[in-house]
């Protein structure tokens, strides 16, 4: 076996996480597999790897600083996106319960919305402080602060994340059963039995990116938001999967014109606070020439 083989062997165990950490900054599975990809080529131009003494934490800050610097030029972008931005959904087939015993937090719809709102080190700071286990130290090398900066940032975004994180999160099988119940009722177009399951403040952000119609870009309240769905899932002609949606019970499905649609649930104490709905093809291109049934096996 070649160096450069034995090279790709190492990298490749540490891909996944390096996907992670550069999803989690960039909501952006595309934006995170080229920060990953462009991290392999600089691997590959190091003159002598082998002596690289800790080969996963320098790939982690590698991709950290890439994935950073993509962050800046993605949000300007974003600031010109039409409509609600919404982070790319992960979806993967429905698991057994028995195999989700905990949501991934490093990847939930809920925390990676709740990210939007920080600052660029902010968010870097918090993920890989709090979330993937990097020192303040090794973090401040990612960002260009000094480690007593940095524990500030992390501060401060720990406390945007306390307050936009559900307080009182479901199991894996607590919002399987929520789903199937919100499933049932629109299909039955119960919209009493649907506003039970939703919390009096809940909203819904619909993002079509301007390339398809949201149905509704933003709504609030549990009424008002029963009664889009109910109207909205009459579109879907039985075409509809419960799957795994960045490590949470979710929705795929596809409507009587062609659109797909994945919703991603947001649950606090037993009701759902937050219904994100990603309608842009853009974001969905790996699902869009299947059925919903083998779009979710084919992640």
């Amino acid at each position: 076996m070649s160096d450069e083989q034995e090279l790709a062997l190492a990298f490749e165990v540490h891909r996944p996480r390096l996907l992670r950490v550069a999803y989690a900054t960039l909501g952006s599975l595309v934006e995170a597999e080229d920060c990953v990809q462009e991290a392999w080529l600089r691997l590959r131009g190091v003159a002598e790897p082998e002596r690289i003494r800790d080969l996963g934490a320098w790939l982690t800050t590698t991709v950290s600083r890439l994935a950073l610097d993509a962050l800046g030029s993605a949000r300007a972008r974003r600031e010109r996106y039409v409509g609600p931005w919404l982070p790319e959904p992960l979806v993967e087939e429905a698991l057994d319960p028995a195999d989700r015993v905990t949501l991934d937090e490093s990847v939930s719809m809920a925390l990676l919305v709740v990210l939007e709102r920080l600052s660029p080190a902010e968010r870097t700071a918090f993920l890989l402080h709090d979330v993937f286990g990097l020192t303040f130290v090794e973090v401040a090398g990612v960002v260009g602060r000094t480690p007593a900066a940095v524990r500030q940032l992390a501060a401060r975004a720990r406390r945007h994340v306390a307050e936009g994180r559900p307080r009182f999160p479901p199991t894996y099988q607590e919002q399987r059963r929520l789903v199937d119940a919100f499933l049932a009722a629109c299909a039955r177009g119960d919209l009493d039995g649907l506003v039970r399951l939703l919390d009096p403040d809940v909203v819904w952000h619909g993002d079509g990116g301007g390339k398809v119609s949201a149905v509704l870009p933003v709504a609030h309240g549990a009424v008002a938001v029963a009664r889009a769905l109910i109207g909205f899932t009459r579109t879907w002609p039985g075409e509809v999967e419960v799957v795994t949606v960045n490590g949470a019970p979710g929705i795929v499905a596809r409507d009587t014109g062609g659109v797909l649609t994945v919703v991603a649930f947001t649950v606090d104490g037993g009701r759902i606070v937050a219904l994100d709905a990603v309608r842009n093809p853009e974001k969905l291109a790996s699902l869009l020439t299947s059925s919903p049934s083998s779009a979710a096996s084919s992640q």
